[in-house]
């Protein structure tokens, strides 16, 4: 951080803790046991693409390596743009520890070419209660938090959220800060 940067209050993000993901995994049994949640068979990494020759191409190396690895284990992955200019790279297996990787590695891979701040969020599906539960990941601050809709219009049910914050917290690096706790309304999965 420059002169420049103290002077007009801005700041360099850090590097995402890519490797806080896989701390999802071992929360899996929490999830169920405490909660009640099971995963639901897919999770996403949601990222801010750009049009410049290197973007592409780290795109397209990403997917390509992706499939590999989605072949070896049997996943299947799905690309989708939202209404925000936002790609979804959908993973779809029934095992957790296959679909964290598969975010993982698309995560690393972005990030080892310099484009880290493109990346938004990753999420993953739980189901087991009236509405699906989302654990998000916020790569820019290293954490998760959970993500309830409840299905009516763009609203959520910030009581189970704050529930389950509880009993996960000393499991998951939680996001202490609820303000940044967004909402990923219409996930496409």
């Amino acid at each position: 951080m420059g002169l420049r940067d103290v002077l007009f209050g801005r700041k360099q993000l850090k590097a995402p803790a890519e490797e806080r993901l896989f701390a999802l995994t071992t929360a899996a049994i929490t999830l169920e046991t405490d909660a009640g949640l099971k995963f639901g068979g897919a999770g996403a990494i949601v990222y801010k693409p750009l049009s410049a020759g290197e973007f592409t191409q780290a795109d397209a190396d990403m997917r390509e390596l992706l499939h590999a690895v989605a072949k070896d284990s049997g996943a299947e992955i799905e690309k989708r743009s939202d209404r925000f200019g936002f790609e979804w790279l959908i993973v779809r297996d029934p095992e957790l520890e296959d679909v964290v990787t598969s975010i993982h590695t698309v995560g690393s891979e972005l990030q080892a070419r310099g484009f880290g701040p493109q990346l938004l969020a990753a999420a993953f599906r739980f189901d087991g209660h009236e509405h699906p539960v989302y654990w998000i990941y916020g790569y820019k601050r290293g954490a998760f938090w959970p993500f309830v809709p409840t299905g009516e219009d763009q609203e959520r049910d910030n009581a189970q959220e704050l529930e389950l914050k509880a009993k996960l917290e000393h499991e998951l690096p939680i996001e202490a800060d609820l303000s940044r706790w967004l909402g990923l309304f219409d996930a496409p999965f």
